[in-house]
């Protein structure tokens, strides 16, 4: 009985002791560190969304051109580069498109690259191809 009093006694000092909070949460190097990548890959993105809705409408041009019934080349060209100003295509012409005969239809294909630059030496480069059929 005698050996429960002492282990009674530190017991009952160690719960008036305060204990230490841990701590938890977020420290501000961590807020930063996050933050920065954060506001890299919204610059990223940022940079990328114009070049896509531009490749988004060559898309649709080389569609629409595909789909209008034209057979030759030369139409398909000049069908294209009106498309290209209405919609502000810039990266392409209709000369840049290749077209070939390929049983009994029109297939309308491009392919082109595009250089963003992000900052400083650092650029991103992505490959854009795509094709139609009528």
């Amino acid at each position: 009985m005698t050996m429960l009093m002492p282990n009674l006694r530190s017991h009952r000092a160690s719960l008036l002791r305060p204990r230490r909070a841990t701590q938890r949460g977020l420290s501000l190097i961590g807020l930063l560190f996050g933050a920065a990548i954060v506001i890299l890959i919204a610059v990223v993105v940022l940079r990328v969304v114009p070049s896509v809705i531009e490749f988004t409408a060559i898309r649709g041009a080389v569609e629409k051109v595909a789909s209008s019934g034209v057979s030759t080349a030369k139409e398909i060209q000049s069908g294209f580069d009106r498309f290209a100003v209405i919609d502000d295509i810039k990266s392409i012409s209709g000369r840049d498109l290749l077209i070939e005969q390929v049983d009994g239809g029109t297939v309308v294909s491009f392919s082109y690259e595009k250089r963003i630059e992000l900052a400083g030496p650092v650029s991103l480069l992505i490959h854009y191809h795509g094709s139609a059929r009528n």
